[in-house]
């Protein structure tokens, strides 16, 4: 297929300068989103490592697993982080809700390996 060629009924296929234009700038926002996602993963890490030493200090002193409290307040806290950020505060609180399950998940573990 030519590059004059169009790629549907409406929009022509962009020509070669700007095929290779815009090639190169998904490329390079694409770049971007591999290292952010490198930092949120290793950002989750810290946090976990941070998660599972509050876990074995609930389990040392048979605190329980969860703190419906502080997690209110941690949603609230994020929602409002994410309306500032202009984020879905919705979607921060989907993420945090699943990030919470699981560290509760992990301090259950926790728990039940020291009783």
């Amino acid at each position: 297929m030519s590059d004059s060629t169009p790629t549907s009924a409406s929009a022509p296929a962009p020509s070669g300068a700007a095929d290779a234009a815009v090639r190169a700038e998904l490329t390079r926002l694409r770049d971007s989103i591999d290292n952010i996602d490198a930092a949120v993963v290793h950002m989750l890490a810290e946090r976990f490592k941070c998660t599972q030493q509050v876990g074995v200090l609930k389990a040392e002193h048979q605190l329980p697993p969860a703190d419906p409290a502080r997690e209110a307040r941690q949603i609230a806290r994020l929602r409002e982080l994410a309306e500032s950020a202009k984020l879905d505060p919705a979607f921060a609180e989907k993420l945090l809700n699943f990030i919470i399950a699981e560290v509760i998940r992990h301090h259950e573990t926790i728990a039940d390996g020291t009783r």
